[in-house]
Formats: structure tokens, sequence, C-alpha cells
């Protein structure tokens, strides 16, 4: 049995095929189109789901979307209707778009696969599971588990922002669930939009910003106390109520009352571009340790209702990997599976599972050793006829490898000379994080490699921090984590081996003073509150970057590397090798390893890629001149 599962039309847009329970092919839309968070009806990642199942549309037992549309629509009027008359410009913007797309998403969907091919329409049949259905069924159904509790969190669904539930075999039964306009994600993404970020994409360098505010000021406490005062009232269960006077989602055209949060937090909305104070790190802080409480009181009443010892999570927020680690520390479930495409990307693969074992009723086989997410590793991949087209079209100076374990000597020798190396291996990651197959890697000792990568790299805000890739078997030597983290969505202390002594001001330090006190031996992977999100790599996952990581350990003593996306800010992580070197010459980076070929930037200055290395100048580096100062 084949099943197709598609998410579009919001943000994140994917595509997803199983054969049977198993994961054949997932990726997301943006990888194809390059633009990022792509919304678009996934053509290309459905071509590719199609060419990796080697089957055609009327091959197909099912199409499944992500969401029931009807119900979404039931309740945008509904809302407009409690609102009313406040947001009306609102209305009318999304109404006709409403009725005209969104409606009859099934003659929509039906249309843009004929664009891929022609097929029977008769035999289609087409499946609309429930939001948070496709979230759960994302979570529970690759994982380990034969029973566990499901916590899904995000922004919104149909109505549901939350659901509680239960998964046996191969049911999924919701228990309870948090309601539309209170919201977990909306609230967070109202503080990711006040402190400049853009929202459903930005959150994560809201994430990345809370260790930088001061622990011990009042100031964090006085927001803290205000957030729960006048914006959220959060109850013993984790459900909560949103004052819906500061927010202006439900029926405006922005996130929040601006004129309210400014008089509410004594200052006006951050723009994108402005420099990063000390009143917008402390407030990044506030609402971090607000949604911490909120996620760790949904998992403790999770825990009461069902008494399962495991648990899954998905749904945007939890990506949040600070609030996941404190579910974690504080030992709420004994085993805990986080869907590595937690988002709406996600709900492709759930949608598909959910179809499979609920509307079609197949038993599910349980692999208790691990989940089936394959390492995320569900993307295209190229061989080596295509990697030498590339070789051949630019005239590239390389060397090629017919021994791996020679190639990662190769490159761990690099690393230890403080080079930083494009790693372009095998499928691509499904899912917002490179895991090692689309890498950018450096020396976490060396500590000018966080900037480095900051800023003449990836283009981006100086304060954002790096992950290690650890080897899975010396994770607790590192970090004070005894478990696996293989999709990098468990943030851990350091241990305190490789720590150095902070100043007793520290806490007191600006954004750049923090940035720049030495803290570990570790230090591009340490963040400033000494804490990292860490990335486990497993021998059988993903041997070849098991390999270099252990060759480096071999060589230098320590088994830990940074491990950031191999991408430029603004722009998708690659996918084809000829992407790969774009972003290569364009960047700083001293060399690029694609499959067993390994490329010197200093080899390659010439007619034929010089041109490449100036062409991000403008887009990416004079937008971030105030941030780059950090």
């Amino acid at each position: 049995m084949k099943i197709l599962g598609i998410s579009a039309f919001y943000h994140d847009s994917a595509a997803t095929i199983i054969e049977d329970q198993n994961i054949i092919a997932a990726a997301q839309e943006e990888r194809f189109t390059r633009i990022k968070h792509d919304f678009s009806f996934p053509v290309h990642a459905v071509r590719f789901c199609l060419g990796s199942a080697k089957c055609s549309i009327d091959e197909l037992d099912a199409v499944v979307f992500y969401d029931k549309p009807f119900i979404k629509f039931e309740r945008l009027v509904e809302t407009y209707y409690a609102f009313a008359p406040k947001g009306f410009a609102s209305f009318c913007k999304s109404m006709p778009v409403w009725i005209k797309e969104k409606i009859f998403q099934k003659n929509n969907i039906i249309r843009e696969l004929e664009q891929i091919e022609k097929f029977d329409q008769k035999r289609l049949k087409l499946l609309f599971p429930e939001h948070h259905l496709s979230h759960a069924g994302s979570a529970f159904y690759p994982s380990p588990f034969n029973e566990a509790a499901i916590l899904t969190i995000d922004g919104v669904g149909e109505w549901a922002t939350a659901t509680m539930c239960y998964g046996k075999g191969n049911a999924i039964t919701n228990l309870k669930e948090l309601r539309f306009p209170h919201s977990v994600g909306l609230l967070y993404s109202a503080f990711t939009y006040f402190l400049g970020f853009k929202v459903n994409s930005g959150e994560y360098k809201l994430m990345g910003l809370a260790p930088y505010g001061n622990h011990d000021s009042d100031e964090v406490t006085h927001f803290v106390r205000k957030i729960k005062e006048e914006l959220v009232d959060i109850k013993e269960d984790g459900s909560i109520w949103l004052n819906q006077k500061y927010f202006n989602y439900a029926v405006g055209l922005k996130m929040i009352d601006e004129k309210r949060w400014k008089i509410l937090f004594g200052f006006k909305r951050r723009q994108p571009e402005e420099e990063i104070e000390g009143h917008h790190t402390n407030l990044s802080l506030a609402i971090q340790i607000v949604t911490e409480e909120i996620v760790l009181k949904m998992a403790r009443e999770l825990k009461s209702i069902t008494g399962s010892d495991n648990l899954c999570l998905a749904g945007g927020v939890a990506l949040n990997c600070v609030a996941n680690g404190k579910i974690v520390k504080e030992e709420i479930f004994k085993n805990i599976f986080i869907q590595p495409a937690a988002g709406d990307a996600g709900g492709s693969l759930g949608a598909s599972l959910a179809a499979y074992h609920i509307y079609f009723g197949k038993n599910r086989v349980v692999s208790v050793q691990q989940d089936t997410m394959q390492g995320a590793l569900l993307g295209p991949e190229y061989d080596d006829k295509e990697i030498e087209k590339l070789l051949t079209k630019y005239h590239i100076n390389y060397t090629k490898y017919d021994q791996f374990d020679r190639l990662a000597e190769v490159a761990s020798e690099l690393l230890d000379q403080a080079s930083i190396i494009g790693w372009f291996q095998g499928r691509m990651e499904f899912g917002p994080r490179a895991l090692g197959n689309r890498s950018i890697i450096g020396d976490a000792r060396n500590p000018e490699i966080q900037k480095m990568i900051n800023q003449k790299i990836k283009f981006r805000e100086g304060f954002r921090p790096f992950a290690p890739s650890v080897l899975k078997e010396d994770v607790s030597e590192y970090f004070l984590l005894d478990q696996e983290s293989p999709y990098m969505l468990l943030v851990a202390e350091l241990t305190e081996k490789y720590r150095k002594k902070l100043p007793d001001h520290y806490e007191s330090l600006s954004l750049r003073e923090k940035l720049n006190t030495m803290r570990s031996e570790l230090q591009s992977i340490t963040h400033v509150d000494f804490s990292a999100r860490v990335h486990t790599v497993d021998k059988d996952t993903n041997f070849r970057y098991w390999k270099l990581i252990e060759t480096f350990k071999k060589k230098t003593g320590v088994g830990v590397i940074v491990n950031t996306s191999f991408n430029v800010r603004g722009e998708p992580v690659v996918n084809t090798p000829e992407e790969a070197f774009h972003c290569f010459m364009r960047t700083e980076m001293d060399c690029l390893v694609i499959g067993n070929y390994l490329i010197k930037k200093n080899d390659n200055m010439t007619d034929n890629t010089n041109h490449l290395k100036n062409e991000y100048n403008e887009n990416f580096r004079a937008p971030l001149k105030t941030q780059m100062l950090i």
C-alpha cells in the first residue's frame, strides 16, 4: 500500500510517501524552489516522492492532505463573528482568498496534481485528517513505543492549538485540547514579532537570544510578572487563557496591539535590523521562562492522565529544544521521542501514517530499538556521475578519495587547522535541522569559529549559537545528558570538566561582552549559559558523519565538532551539488566535501568561479551591519 501525504498553503509545504508503514521519502518544497518556508503546493517534492517510490499517482492508494480546510474556514468565520465589528478590514481581505481558493481545496489539490501527471480522478482517494492528528501521527507512529502519551503544540490547526493524546498500537485517542484563540505557539510568535524577528521563522532566534538575558535581573522578574498578570493566565493543567485586548492575530492584520505592548513593557517594538539591547534580551528570557512553565505543566498533566512512561512530541513548539530539555531534566517521562520535522512539514508524514493506520486500519509494527525516521535522511541524494557533471561544468580542481577513511583523515586534519568545511553527503535531511548530510562544520575547540561562521559564511546575527555534533557513545562525557538527541531537539548543559570560570559580574554584562567571554574548552558550541543544542551521531544511522567525528577524536582527543546547516541567511538548506558549490564559492568556507570529492577554495579561484564570490555581498552582508559588530 502506497500513500502520499501533503502539507501546503500555510508555510513549510512538504510531501511524504510511505509504502505500508515504511517511510520511502520526504522533503520540503523550499529545498527545490529555493524559497524559504515556501507555502505553495509541493509540486517538486511530490515529483521527488513519486520517483523515489517508483510509482504514478494512479498507483497510489490515497493522497492525504494534512488538515481539514472546511473546519478552518468555520473557525475563521466564527472568530470574525465573535469579534465583530472589529477585524472588518482583515475580513474583507481574507474572505475572497478563502472563497476562491481555500474552500475548494479538493479541487485545488486535484488541479495541482494534474500539473505533475495525468491520472484517473475517479480512482483518486483524497483524505483530510485533522491538523493535530497529523502532528500526533508524525510523532507516535515513527516512535519506538508501542504506547505513549502524545503532546502536540503549535500556533493553530483548525480549532485546536494544543492536544493531549494517547497512542497505543495503531490507535490515537484525543484526551484534551486547547482551542483558538488561546495558543502557546501564537503567544511565543507574538513576542517573536515584538522583538523584531519574523513570525513562523524567527522563533528559533528568540530562543537563541533568551540566554543573553540577565537571570538575576529585577527586569526579567518584572517582565515575567507582567506577562502573567496581563497577557496569559496559566492553569495548573497547562491550559492558558490569552487576554485578546493585547493581540490582533484573531481578526487583525498584525500579531499584536503595539501601543498596548509598548505601555506594558516600557519600550516600542524592535525593528528587524535595530541593535539588540538589554531589555530585548531580558524580555526574550522572560517569555522563554513562561513558555517552559506552560510546557512543563502540560507534560505533567499528560503524565497524570495517561500514566505512560513514554512521551511523543510534535507541532512547531516542539522545536523549542530548551523546553524539551527541561522535560527531560525534570524526568517527567522515562523516554521521549520528538518528531524531527515537528512543524507543518512533518504534517505530510503524520497525515500519510494516520491514513494507513486509522483510515485503512493497518496494524503497526514497532521497532523498539530505534525510531523509523532513518535519521531524518529522507530527501534526494546524488551519485558520482552527477557530482562529476558539476566538476566538469566549472572546471573545478578537486581530489577524489577512493577510500572514505582517508578522506575522513584529511578532513579531520583540515578541521584541526581551523578550516571550515561544507559537508555534503547522501540523502538530504527532512525537517529544519542539518544532521550531517547538508552541514557546515568546524572545530568546536577554536573560539573564533562561531564568529567566523556567523559573519563570513552564514551572514547572520552574531549572537546565534551553533550546535555540537557528538558521537552518541560520548554524549555524557561532554554534556549533562544520558540519552540520545539524534535530531538536535534537546538542549543540555556542558559538563563541568569543559567549563571555564566566569567573571563575578557575568550576568550584568552586555550581549556583546557575554558573547566574547571565554566560557569553555569548546567555546564555539557553548552558549552563554553553558547550554548546547546537542546532536548525537549514531554509527548505524549516519556512518560517514560518525566516522569523520571519530577520526577527529583520534587526532585531537575531542569527539565534538561544530555543526550548522549548509546555507546562508535567507536561503533554504542546499539540496543539489551545484547549490552546495555556489554557496561554498560565495562564502568564506575553506573546503567543500561532496561524496568522495574534496574541493579547496584556494585551488579554484578562477574566471569560472570568481564571479560567484561577490554575489551575496549586497544581499546578505549589508542588512546585518549592526549585528556583525557583535
